[in-house]
């Protein structure tokens, strides 16, 4: 498949020049990245203290799911109809908001005395996290083509392991504050993020004639046109399906055979979060031309880990399931390293809706995997749901095989 680094589209709109020579410094590089983890970390916060929060809410034991449901449908909300508006509304101002929106869910989060407030708040928290989406493809517009993969895998490497980090960050704080606290220092976590990028972030304003309604019916358009943006968005949300499936069976499996708690599942989870440091690595490996080598190891390495990792959990095994947890997260993050390169260089003023594209396919496809993971765990056990991992890498490769060489 060849990648085509310009397109044309509806509601294609230009922006006001930014210092991209100057490539991103390295502390704004880091700025970026934190700012990023920040953010996203919210909406898996609430995944980690199900069972206290629902407690204490009252909400039925059949309910709680939609703590986490509600929080997920905001985020996806967002994506479509908020990250699109980096290609209509001044970059920095967006951002500033959603971090506000943020900051005002995680609040009315911490003070929900019950079910439907907290319920509320969460989509708000899922809607306004959406942000960090808005971050990825700024820091891809102020990086030179040359190096704009690396840029995107230092960025990606604070907002995955953001991800990684959220649950057992979320476990110690509530094991010695309570579940009300993670809300209350996150919310003043997304207002010193949005005092310190209003001061170090460049302006972006998007200009033209564009229309709301022009910039989401374009989004479509570039669906339909964009082969490559199609296949990306199908790799990494595949992938992402098999990561939801691991951390959601794992714990499970951690709680059953080998009998942990929440602090020991909680520092199981904090050694996978090793599995970030791939993204830099993949960016560059970007960089050089070996996107299609790397997408092809990622997924080998998905699905041979897949396979020890069922192995591991009937051998009880603790240190082969660290490794598989470290390797599959690796595998995750660099496909979606790879894919956010190749992206990103379709359009470069369409930024904004493609992410918003790709990421809204990537988060609708990757909701699967916690699902499958419930299901086939519930009927056949871990080695059931690991086999189920590993299909995922099969497929992959049976498709990434129909692929044209660039």
């Amino acid at each position: 498949m060849a990648y085509s680094s310009k397109t044309s589209s509806p509601a294609v709109t230009a922006a006001e020049p930014l210092p991209e020579a100057a490539g991103l410094s390295p502390a704004l590089t880091f700025l970026f990245a934190f700012a990023c983890g920040a953010m996203v970390g919210n909406i898996y916060y609430a995944q980690a203290l199900i069972g206290l929060i629902s407690s204490d809410l009252d909400l039925h034991g059949g309910m709680a799911g939609f703590i986490v449901t509600v929080t997920q449908l905001g985020y996806g909300a967002g994506l479509l109809f908020l990250v699109s508006l980096a290609d209509l509304v001044e970059n920095r101002r967006l951002v500033l908001i959603t971090l506000l929106g943020t900051a005002a869910g995680l609040l009315g989060a911490a003070f929900s005395q019950s079910a439907t407030s907290f319920l509320l708040c969460s989509f708000l928290i899922g809607f306004f996290a959406c942000g960090a989406q808005v971050l990825v493809p700024f820091a891809a517009h102020l990086a030179p083509a040359a190096s704009r993969g690396r840029a995107i895998g230092n960025v990606m490497a604070g907002l995955l392991t953001g991800i990684m980090l959220a649950r057992p960050i979320a476990n110690f704080i509530a094991s010695a504050l309570g579940w009300r606290a993670i809300f209350w220092i996150s919310a003043a976590a997304m207002l010193g993020v949005m005092i310190l990028l209003r001061a170090a972030l460049p302006k972006r304003r998007p200009t033209g004639a564009a229309s709301y309604g022009a910039i989401l019916r374009s989004m479509l358009h570039l669906l339909v046109t964009l082969p490559a943006l199609r296949r990306r968005a199908l790799y990494q949300g595949m992938f992402f399906a098999s990561f939801n499936l691991f951390w959601t069976g794992i714990p499970l499996l951690l709680a059953e055979k080998f009998g942990y708690g929440q602090r020991q599942i909680a520092l199981f989870a904090l050694a996978g979060a090793a599995g970030a440091l791939a993204a830099p690595i993949a960016g560059r490996l970007a960089d050089r031309g070996y996107t299609r080598q790397a997408t092809a190891i990622a997924m080998l390495t998905l699905t041979i880990w897949f396979v020890i990792a069922g192995w591991a959990g009937t051998a009880i095994s603790i240190a082969a399931l660290v490794l598989a947890a470290i390797f599959i997260d690796s595998a995750v993050q660099t496909n979606q390293i790879l894919s956010q390169r190749i992206v990103f260089s379709l359009n470069d003023e369409a930024r904004g809706r493609l992410n918003a594209v790709y990421m809204t396919i990537v988060f609708l496809l990757g909701s699967t995997g916690s699902a499958i993971a419930a299901a086939t765990y519930f009927y056949g056990g871990w080695w059931t749901t690991a086999l189920a991992g590993a299909a995922m890498g099969i497929v992959l490769l049976g498709i990434f095989l129909t692929e044209k060489r660039t």
